[in-house]
């Protein structure tokens, strides 16, 4: 079995028996450690194993593979999770724009407020990033005529008063 399968099926016992409040308070610890030490050293690319990293963090490969599983879409090379087992060389060379959309995307306020954002992006910068991400979650309906439009058949009359008026 994989670890990655070891990892999701540790989720489902550990939910099951501890609960998701237990879950997610242990996880978010693991996580928001290795994000400082990862963002306040953002200028180098970071080399680990996956026992490396629980070692490190002092906790489980399983849980070290879960940071792996949520840091992967953020990855500039992303790795195929099944195959990495716990002495995989990994290299978290991170796209870091994109790990800060993923942390919004994941409504993970704990990690994109932490103070190692500061000197990676100003102020103006994140806002912009928050605005954008904001702004790709807006579903727009452009093929939906207005009421109050002109009619798309040309008539130059409002759409209400013309193709519309039956409906």
């Amino acid at each position: 079995m994989s670890l990655y399968t070891n990892w999701t099926d540790m989720v489902v016992d550990y939910v099951k028996t501890k609960g998701e409040n237990a879950f997610w308070e242990e996880y978010s610890k693991l996580e928001k450690s290795i994000y400082k030490d990862l963002l306040a050293n953002h200028k180098s690319v970071k080399k680990t194993t996956i026992n490396e990293l629980a070692k490190d963090y002092d906790s489980t490969v399983e849980f070290a593979m879960g940071f792996m599983d949520g840091i992967n879409d953020s990855l500039k090379t992303q790795y195929d999770l099944e195959a990495i087992d716990a002495d995989t060389e990994i290299v978290l060379d991170i796209n870091l724009e994109t790990l800060y959309l993923n942390m919004l995307d994941a409504k993970a306020e704990y990690l994109y407020t932490l103070p190692q954002w500061d000197g990676i992006f100003s102020v103006e910068k994140r806002n912009e990033i928050q605005k954008q991400y904001k702004e790709s979650k807006i579903v727009r309906n452009l093929d939906k005529v207005g009421r109050n439009d002109m009619c798309p058949c040309g008539s130059g009359k409002k759409y209400k008063k013309c193709c519309g008026k039956d409906k």
